[in-house]
């Protein structure tokens, strides 16, 4: 296949148009053809394009000869399928055991047990059905579950999200990732959108499926069953302890999550070799979706060929930057604690992103230089702004940009109004995070309403705190992606490897391509 990028189209034109332009520059009238990427350029809202990457079937030797003719075009294979790995030779004692099931243990498992290996997961929290009940619950009563709610649960902290596939790494395995997932249900333009998105209603029942499929190949599922401790013989796994009962395997799959403070401190306990890792902490900014659609699309805002305004916005000085993150266009901010007495929010859309309000984490990043060394220190920093921010209920503290960046607390709403789901509370942010955060969220309002207009308005909504934008640990590893005890395998963003649904599932294949290479199907 001939792969020709940077065909850029007025957006109104058509994916037609792009496939004959393609055909065009190629002279091969009539070869099939069709559509491997497309993204928005809207950086002229008089001008909006929509620029493709188009495949052509051809003859190898066409292909070869329009390589050099044609700007940027390369002969590319066929797209990446399922890894292909010889089976190893060691014999297996017990089945490999896989703690947690978001998408690197959900990955990890589906792949060793489509291969033979028959894993066992074991998930802290609840199955899907029973978890969105509890979410659901916790968000219209304040009734709180510990092991069912936005961060633990089947499918993970993505699964309340917006179901986001955008990813920053380049793997062949990026592309079998998205193909699993449209073969469990999720729409097929994820695998040409350049910010391809599930939407957090379809993503549930993509989540189901894929469960349904790692026990029909003969892996096991269970539920509200933590790794509650790890028995270690001679340097390597031996058991894990749960409130099932001991369970035997030698190997491992630590795939915990980001917001596994327990088990990190039980691992840690055990002596497992891990660091403090930077991450970013901050605030959930709220527009309403139509002024971002005018900011970005200008007169063409509201055309239905355009999908919903969303922006990526940063800026850096030094060792310190602000930066928005996890966008969330016509969604809602929603209460994510995963402990009673803790306040934290993040952001969610369904597919339609249909809601009046935009929002995004706007964070700042903090690392050892703000909470310390310890390989649990950024955690425990964590925990003190959450339990800050907390009020009885679950409401979450609120300040209006406007204000804040006069350094006056409270909140004078205006045409944004607050979606959090528990209630609000008028706020004094800096009573709540640290000074050089708060000093970089007003570098950041001020910079990015220069760039973006309207987004440090008056009365864009600032709700806290948002602090689980990535693990505050790193579990070390070797070249073998083992700990510093054979067997065990940390896996994840939880682990510190990855940082969103595609590359944490990334990560859960190539620790099942490891254990695949070295061990025989169970």
């Amino acid at each position: 296949m001939l792969s020709i990028p940077n065909l850029r189209l007025p957006f109104e034109a058509g994916e037609e148009a792009a496939l004959e332009k393609a055909r065009r520059l190629a002279h091969a009238p009539g070869a099939p053809a069709h559509i491997i990427r497309r993204a928005v350029d809207a950086r002229h809202p008089d001008d909006i394009r929509f620029v493709y990457t188009v495949g052509l079937s051809l003859s190898p030797e066409r292909e070869n000869a329009l390589c050099g003719r044609i700007p940027g075009a390369k002969a590319v294979g066929e797209e990446a399928g399922a890894p292909i790995l010889p089976a190893g030779t060691r014999k297996l004692p017990a089945r490999p055991v896989v703690a947690g099931f978001g998408p690197a243990g959900m990955f990890c498992a589906l792949l060793l047990a489509e291969r033979g290996y028959r894993p066992l997961v074991l998930e802290r929290g609840a199955a899907m059905e029973e978890r969105v009940a509890a979410v659901e619950r916790f968000w219209e009563s304040g009734s709180f579950d510990p092991d069912a709610n936005v961060q633990f649960g089947e499918g993970g902290a993505g699964t309340f999200s917006d179901g986001k596939l955008t990813t920053r790494i380049s793997d062949p395995r990026c592309r079998w990732v998205l193909e699993t997932l449209v073969r469990f249900g999720a729409p097929e333009d994820i695998l040409v959108s350049a910010k391809p998105h599930i939407g957090t209603d379809l993503l549930r029942g993509v989540v189901r499926r894929l469960r349904d499929t790692v026990i029909a190949a003969g892996g096991e599922v269970r539920f509200r069953c933590p790794v509650q401790a790890v028995s270690l013989r001679d340097g390597a796994v031996r058991s894990v302890t749960t409130p099932q009962g001991e369970i035997p395997s030698p190997l491992l799959v630590c795939a915990l999550g980001h917001s596994a403070r327990d088990s990190f401190a039980m691992l840690h306990a055990l002596g497992i070799r891990m660091e403090a890792k930077p991450f970013s902490a901050g605030v959930r900014i709220e527009h309403r979706q139509a002024d971002v659609d005018r900011a970005l699309y200008g007169k063409n805002a509201g055309h239905p060929l355009l999908p919903p305004g969303e922006y990526q916005l940063s800026y850096r000085e030094g060792e310190r930057g602000v930066y928005t993150f996890c966008m969330c266009p016509g969604g809602v901010v929603v209460p994510a604690a995963s402990a009673d007495g803790e306040t934290v929010v993040n952001g969610m859309s369904v597919r339609a992103r249909d809601g009046k309000n935009a929002n995004a984490a706007l964070v700042v990043g903090v690392g050892p230089g703000d909470f310390g060394e310890g390989p649990l220190d950024g955690m425990r920093f964590q925990e003190r702004l959450e339990r800050a921010a907390f009020r009885d209920g679950f409401s979450a503290p609120v300040q209006t940009a406007g204000r804040f960046l006069k350094g006056e607390a409270g909140a004078v709403f205006g045409n944004v109004r607050p979606t959090y789901a528990r209630g609000v509370y008028a706020a004094d942010l800096e009573s709540i995070l640290p000074p050089p955060v708060c000093q970089w969220l007003r570098t950041g309002l001020r910079r990015f309403g220069q760039r973006q207009r309207g987004f440090d308005s008056e009365d864009t909504v600032l709700t806290g705190v948002e602090t689980r934008t990535s693990s505050p640990v790193r579990i070390l590893r070797g070249e073998s992606l083992e700990a510093s005890v054979a067997g065990l395998y940390p896996c994840g963003e939880g682990a510190g490897y990855a940082g969103g649904i595609v590359s944490a599932a990334v990560d859960g294949v190539r620790v099942a391509e490891r254990i695949l290479a070295q061990y025989a199907p169970f």
